[in-house]
Parts: C-alpha cells; structure tokens; sequence
C-alpha cells in the first residue's frame, strides 16, 4: 500500500522559507514521478513541482519558478519541497502525489499540509 506523508507546513510571514517533506512508502519508487500540487481556498488544484524519481528531472509551475525548489533524497525515500520567498498567494493546502511516470494522472496523494503566508 503506497502511502505518502507531507510535514514541515505551518504559518510564515511574507518573504519567509518553508521547507516541505513527503515521506513515501509501500513500493519501489524508481518509475514514479512526484509531484507537489496545492489548493487554496475556493480555488482549483494548482500544479506546483515535480522531480522523476529516477534521474532527477524537475519541472515547476509558472508562479513558483525561481522561488521553490524541488529534490529527493532516495536514501529515506523523501521528496522535499523548499520555498522560498513566500507570498500570501502561496497560501494552501500543499498535497504530495506520486504516478508512474507514463502515466497521465497522479494515482496517490498525500493527506496534504497547510501553509499559510501573512502579509
């Protein structure tokens, strides 16, 4: 059973860091891509970042480019998400997914974490 595992969101003030983590677990993650996407409130799923598992390839979302920085470490099998420069419109659930990597859609998600920028 895959199950991912975000932590590290919390409250922060405009122009601040944040550091997320997804913690995977349940299979062999070589073929996967991971994916973070967020959801504010009353607004539709954003995607924000991905990284293929395997080589390390990383794709970003236009309004976080050059601000959030996507990586993972195989060792703990954990994919981190570092945000920098943070703005209130960054404020969402941030949720983890996973997909095989020639798939279209993320098959599992995460339970998400809340991050929250005070302005």
């Amino acid at each position: 059973q895959v199950q991912l595992v975000e932590s590290g969101g919390g409250l922060v003030q405009t122009g601040g860091s944040l550091r997320l983590s997804c913690a995977a677990s349940g299979r062999t993650f070589s073929n996967y891509v991971m994916g973070w996407f967020r959801q504010a409130l009353g607004k539709e799923r954003e995607f924000v970042s991905s990284i293929t598992w395997n080589i390390g390839r990383t794709y970003y979302g236009d309004s976080v480019k050059g601000r959030f920085t996507i990586s993972r470490d195989n060792a703990k099998n954990t994919v981190y998400l570092q945000m920098n420069s943070l703005k209130p419109e960054d404020t969402a659930v941030y949720y983890c997914a996973a997909k095989l990597l020639l798939k279209k859609e993320y098959d599992y998600w995460g339970q998400g974490t809340q991050v929250t920028v005070s302005s």
